[in-house]
């Protein structure tokens, strides 16, 4: 296991006699691209403030990098960047200004914060407008700037709420390659989201809230065959004649096998693409690809809820 950047035992929030956040233990490792998930009311919310050290815990232990956000808010503070689902900025300053403002309050030395201000802003897609004043900018753009700001700090942990809401599709692409980028330079990532294909294509792993309990944690792959307790892997091949289908079924574990067009469906206990491919090529036929059916989050995502 690698270095915990979040670790919560039996985390406990209440408001009078109602549990927003039920024991809760969860572990984020550095470097992560953790999805994090959960309607309105689940007590996903609750969860971040507490992470964030904006409100207390009832009861139970939080760490965020090694800290604990109540009680060291200013080390946490230092360590994290936080992108709201409305992101805010000093409307008449520029962007380059509000980025020198946030370069002062991390401390950075000033010589270095212009190069870098700069190349982050050009990264963001916001270098021919770094002196536009933010009053000017779409929704899309301060949410490029909420970024940037996040790779000025270069924290260890990014919390990013719903990033992409009221974002076009072009730039909603945009947004997600960015925040693949924090991954890419070792930023650990919680990424709150209702739009939960954009989880699937950046997360590893996932965690479900539902009526304050962490209902389901692991990578969607695993929390796929949870959901059907069955491997599903597709083989395409050349031919596929009923001595192929045959041999595919004689598999050991295999439990059923279909034919759409020229693509075997094999649904079986374990994952036996070694086993598959071998039976195929040993009945003549040619093996044009393999591959293990990916999972639908949203499936997942609505049987563990509905659990709860």
């Amino acid at each position: 296991m690698g270095q915990l950047v979040v670790e919560t035992t039996d985390l406990t929030k209440m408001y009078g006699s109602f549990t927003a956040v039920n024991k809760l233990n969860l572990r984020i490792e550095e470097g992560e691209m953790f999805g994090f998930l959960g309607a309105n009311g689940a007590g996903k919310t609750t969860t971040l403030l507490m992470l964030l050290g904006l409100t207390e815990p009832t009861s139970g232990t939080v760490r965020v990098c090694g800290k604990d956000p109540a009680r060291d808010p200013l080390e946490v503070k230092r360590q994290v960047g936080y992108l709201p689902e409305r992101v805010g900025f000093y409307e008449e300053l520029t962007a380059r200004q509000n980025l020198r403002f946030s370069a002062e309050l991390n401390r950075m030395p000033r010589s270095q914060a212009e190069t870098r201000i700069e190349d982050i802003l050009g990264t963001v897609g916001l270098g021919k407008v770094m002196d536009h004043p933010v009053s000017t900018f779409s929704r899309g753009m301060k949410q490029r700037l909420g970024i940037a700001e996040i790779w000025l700090k270069e924290p260890r942990l990014a919390f990013l709420d719903e990033p992409t809401t009221g974002i076009d599709p072009n730039g909603i692409d945009d947004i997600l390659k960015l925040i693949s980028g924090m991954g890419k330079r070792g930023i650990t990532v919680i990424f709150c989201s209702h739009v939960l294909p954009q989880v699937q294509r950046l997360c590893s792993r996932v965690g479900i809230m539902a009526k304050g309990n962490l209902v389901a944690d692991g990578p969607i792959e695993l929390l796929g065959r949870a959901d059907s307790g069955m491997y599903r892997m597709e083989a395409e091949v050349d031919d596929p004649k009923p001595a192929v289908i045959a041999a595919v079924r004689k598999v050991k574990g295999v439990k059923q096998v279909e034919v759409v067009e020229r693509t075997l469906v094999v649904t079986a206990e374990s994952d036996l693409r070694g086993q598959v491919s071998r039976a195929i090529i040993d009945s003549g036929a040619l093996l044009l690809g393999m591959k293990i059916e990916e999972y639908n989050l949203e499936k997942i995502y609505k049987r563990f809820s509905k659990e709860a």
